[in-house]
């Protein structure tokens, strides 16, 4: 028995021996019931849909959206227990959903090239409602004929909010979407996540190594000075902050970057591996989740300093996490790949990878 042999060389407890050693038994037994109780696991659920969806956003761990490609508009009121497809507002791709509240939502719609080209328009707009999505009202967000394509829309809350993609394009609102106005960036690479505090202090990261912050709500937007060793065209997909001093980024070719002082200085984090990573959410300073390609998972508990692959329902990749609490969150991705974290729960069988091991 662990512990009783150093015991055993002091004979004035050997008459106490058997009793100790059913204590020290009983008590290494009770804690491990400890980590069984708390078991989480990844399970999958069924979309009924192969579109590539690019988008989860929830609520709470009832009420939920799934958006993908060809106007793929999923809705759960049952945590994802059953998915239905509600009626299309468009037939364009949607590559993001967010919303405010229970009424207020938001999609980022994307016009298929060819269409722009024989119609003419924008190449992005966006989609608003104001009763929970069941009906949508269009808003240009860009110039009549903007080429520019949008990937992102973020709220800070329900009147101030961004979206943003190719050749830095940033547009702002401070009136719930009723006007926008474009904001000067100091980059052209594509903008692909973000994530805001409040109405003033947020950041934006993308292509080229882009990692940007503003403290006043874009009206002006700074570079950060990253790690030396980052290559100068790092592709940054997803950024996230804990609180005002503590965020992270992730990107391409497992790269994830971290600060402590509110993003004046980042270090690179060891996450192992050379997937793409996709999207990053923290629930605090400490524990935190990373997607990426091949249904890539990695999990840490200690603010990055470890981080640990988790078993993937998935093969696909996973392009976006949303967590509602530490014991509930979901991922979703290409070929109408939806998956849920929930504690209790007894994991979907893991993909076996040819060869026994994951690529």
């Amino acid at each position: 028995m662990l512990f009783s042999s150093p015991l055993s060389s002091h004979r004035q407890v050997r008459a106490a021996r058997p009793l100790l050693s059913v204590v020290l038994f009983l008590l290494p037994t009770a804690y491990c019931l400890l980590p069984t109780a708390a078991h989480a696991a990844w399970t999958r659920q069924e979309s009924g849909t192969l579109a590539w969806l690019r988008a989860v956003y929830f609520l709470n761990e009832q009420k939920g959206w799934a958006v993908g490609g060809k106007g793929a508009l999923l809705t759960t009121t049952d945590g994802g227990a059953h998915w239905r497809t509600e009626l299309k507002p468009t037939d364009d791709g949607l590559r993001d959903v967010f919303f405010s509240n229970n009424l207020v939502g938001w999609l980022v719609c994307e016009r298929n090239i060819v269409k722009v080209e024989l119609e003419g328009g924008a190449r992005s707009y966006l989609l608003k409602t104001t009763d929970g999505g069941r009906s949508w009202r269009r808003v240009e967000a860009t110039e009549k004929d903007s080429s520019t394509l949008l990937v992102r829309v973020i709220f800070a809350d329900a009147d101030h909010g961004w979206t943003f993609g190719e050749e830095g394009a940033l547009y702002a609102t401070t009136n719930g979407g009723a006007t926008w106005k474009r904001q000067y960036v100091p980059t052209r690479h594509l903008l692909l996540g973000g994530a805001f505090l409040d109405q003033a202090q947020g950041w934006v990261v993308g292509a080229g190594a882009t990692l940007l912050s503003t403290s006043d709500g874009g009206e002006e937007w700074r570079a950060a000075a990253l790690p030396p060793q980052t290559d100068a065209n790092a592709r940054l997909n997803a950024v996230m902050f804990a609180d005002a001093r503590r965020g992270w980024a992730v990107g391409a070719k497992g790269l994830v970057l971290a600060t402590v002082n509110g993003g004046r200085s980042w270090t690179v984090q060891a996450a192992g591996g050379a997937a793409d990573l996709f999207d990053v959410k923290f629930l605090d300073a400490n524990e935190g989740w990373v997607a990426g390609t091949d249904g890539t998972l990695l999990h840490t508990t200690d603010g990055g300093a470890h981080w640990q692959p988790e078993s993937s329902p998935a093969r696909h990749p996973l392009e976006r996490l949303c967590f509602v609490s530490r014991a509930r969150g979901w991922a979703v991705g290409f070929g109408g790949t939806i998956i849920t974290y929930t504690q209790g729960a007894t994991p979907s069988p893991a993909i076996k990878w040819p060869g026994g091991s994951k690529p």
